[in-house]
C-alpha cells in the first residue's frame, strides 16, 4: 500500500489537468483534482468557449444586413444581450456538468477548494482546512488576465473575465491590447452595435503573427468601424458621470467611454500557490521551469499548460497534459511535439496560421520563396461585404517544403486545421500545385499560387 493518499494530486481542473487527471485514474491512479473556481478552466468557463459563442453572435448581426444583397429582408431585427448571455451560461454549465462527471466517473476525487502547495508531496486544502499527500503533484492552474496596475485608476477597467457577466451590451468600448484577446473583443462587440476603440502600445497588432496577417487584420478592423490608436497606452483613467469613464493616453488625447477593457496579456496562476516555498523554480513572469517532460526542478512535481508559459492553448495543454499521464502512468515515455502547431484569431474575418511567419523563416532557412492572393470572396460581391480574404504560402527555397500557411478570411480556422495535417507531415510546394482545385471555394487559391511574390523595390533618390 502506497504511503500517499494519492498517487497522484492536480491543482487546476482546466482542459490539461482534466485530461491528465483522467488519464491517469483511468490507468488505475488513485488520483484527486483541486478547483478553486469552477471544473472546465479558462477555456471552457470564462474563454474560448463562451468567446466563441459570443463571436457567433456578432456574426450574425454582419449576416442579417448582408442577406439583402441575396434578396433576403428580415424585418424588425433587434438583439437581447440579456438573452445571449442567460444561453451562454445555459451552455457553460452544462460543459461543467459534463467535465465533472467524467472525472468522477474515471475515479478522480473532486474538491472545490484554493490547494497550495506545502511541500515536495503535500497539498494543503484550503476550504477544507487539511492536508493530504501525493506520490506526484500536478501543476495545471492556468494563467491570468494581467492588469497595469501602475496606471492610475485601473480598477475601474474590466478583463476578459468580467466580460462574460456584463449586464448590459456597452454603447462605446476601449480596449488595451492589441493581441488576440484585443482583437477578438473589439470583433464582438463592434458586431453586437458598441463603437469600438483599440489602444495598443506597438505599431502592428497581433505582432507574433506574420507581418502580413498584422497588416490585413488592421485595415480589417478598420473596414469594420473599429477605431484603432498605436503607439499609445493609459496614462490614467477616471470616472466621470453615470457609467462614463474617461482613459488618458500618452499621445496626449483622451476618450470617454461606458466600458474600458484590459487585454494587455496573461500571467501564469503561480501567486500564492506556495511553489516557491516548496522549492519550485520559477521564470521572471512567475511561470514553472519545466524540462521536456513537463517536470518541475522538484522531482515530484509538475506542470503543465499555461501555467509554465511555453505554448499558451489549450489543445498544447490538453496534449501536454496526456503525454505526462502517459509517461507516468501508462508506460509510454512521450514528449509534446511543438512544431507545427495550428492558431486562430476569430476576429471579422477569423485568422489561420501554421508555421513559421515569413521573418521567422528567414533567419532559419537560407533560401525562403513566398507566394501570396488577396481577394474579393465570392460571397462578397452580392451582399456587398467589404472584407477580403488574404492567403500566404512561406517556402523552404532549398526543400521545397511549406513550412508557414497564414490566411486571413472567412473560414480560416477550419482550413487551417486541415492544412496543419500536411505542413507538419512535410508537403512540399510542388504537391500543393499538383493539387486539383475545388472550385469554386476560396481555399481552392491556396493550391493555384504560382507566381513567387517579389518585393517592390525601392529605388533611392
Amino acid at each position: 500500500m502506497s504511503a500517499y493518499d494519492y498517487d497522484l494530486f492536480t491543482i487546476g481542473a482546466g482542459s490539461g489537468g482534466v485530461r491528465a487527471s483522467r488519464m491517469a485514474a483511468m490507468a488505475g491512479a488513485r488520483v484527486g483534482i483541486a478547483e478553486e473556481y469552477r471544473v472546465g478552466g479558462t477555456c471552457v468557463i470564462r474563454g474560448c468557449v463562451p468567446k466563441k459563442l459570443l463571436v457567433y453572435a456578432a456574426e450574425f448581426g454582419h449576416a442579417f444586413h448582408e442577406a439583402k444583397g441575396y434578396g433576403w429582408t428580415a424585418q424588425n431585427v433587434s438583439f437581447d444581450w440579456t438573452k445571449l448571455i442567460e444561453n451562454k451560461d445555459e451552455e457553460i454549465d452544462r460543459l461543467n456538468g459534463i467535465y465533472i462527471r467524467n472525472l468522477k466517473n474515471a475515479g478522480v476525487d473532486i474538491f472545490e477548494t484554493r490547494a497550495v502547495v506545502k511541500g515536495p508531496h503535500t497539498v494543503h486544502l484550503v476550504k477544507e482546512g487539511r492536508d493530504v499527500t501525493a506520490e506526484r503533484i500536478l501543476i495545471a492552474a492556468g494563467g491570468a488576465p494581467w492588469v497595469d496596475e501602475s496606471v492610475p485608476g485601473h480598477e475601474l477597467a474590466i478583463t476578459s473575465n468580467e466580460a462574460f457577466h456584463l449586464e448590459r451590451l456597452p454603447k462605446h468600448v476601449i480596449i488595451a491590447g492589441g493581441g488576440y484577446i484585443a482583437v477578438e473583443f473589439a470583433c464582438i462587440f463592434r458586431g453586437l452595435g458598441a463603437e469600438v476603440c483599440l489602444v495598443y502600445r506597438g505599431e502592428d497588432i497581433l505582432r507574433y503573427f506574420d507581418r502580413d496577417i498584422s497588416v490585413q487584420v488592421h485595415e480589417e478592423l478598420k473596414r469594420l468601424g473599429v477605431r484603432v490608436v498605436t503607439q499609445a497606452v493609459f496614462e490614467k483613467i477616471e470616472k466621470l458621470s453615470g457609467d462614463e469613464k474617461r482613459a488618458y493616453l500618452s499621445n496626449g488625447h483622451h476618450i470617454d467611454a461606458d466600458l474600458i477593457f484590459w487585454a494587455v496579456g496573461r500571467r501564469p496562476n503561480t501567486a500564492g500557490l506556495g511553489l516557491e516555498e516548496a522549492g519550485v523554480a520559477l521564470g521572471r513572469n512567475g511561470a514553472v521551469k519545466v524540462d521536456e517532460w513537463s517536470r518541475s526542478s522538484v522531482p515530484s512535481i509538475f506542470a503543465i499548460g499555461d501555467v509554465t508559459d511555453r505554448v499558451n492553448l489549450t489543445p498544447v495543454a490538453i496534449r501536454e497534459g496526456a503525454a505526462f499521464a502517459e509517461t507516468e502512468f501508462m508506460g509510454r515515455p512521450t514528449k509534446m511535439d511543438y512544431d507545427f502547431i495550428p492558431k486562430a484569431v476569430f476576429s471579422t474575418p477569423p485568422v489561420g496560421s501554421v508555421g513559421y511567419p515569413e521573418h521567422e523563416a528567414r533567419k532559419r532557412f537560407a533560401s525562403v520563396d513566398i507566394y501570396k492572393t488577396d481577394f474579393r470572396p465570392m460571397k462578397n460581391t452580392l451582399s456587398g461585404a467589404e472584407h477580403r480574404t488574404l492567403m500566404k504560402l512561406v517556402v523552404d527555397g532549398e526543400s521545397d517544403r511549406v513550412v508557414g500557411v497564414h490566411i486571413v478570411g472567412e473560414g480560416a480556422p477550419e482550413m487551417i486545421q486541415c492544412l496543419a495535417i500536411a505542413v507538419k507531415a512535410g508537403v512540399t510546394k510542388r504537391q500543393f500545385d499538383e493539387t486539383c482545385a475545388l472550385h469554386p471555394t476560396s481555399a481552392e487559391e491556396l493550391v493555384l499560387m504560382r507566381e513567387k511574390f517579389v518585393p517592390e523595390m525601392k529605388i533611392a533618390p
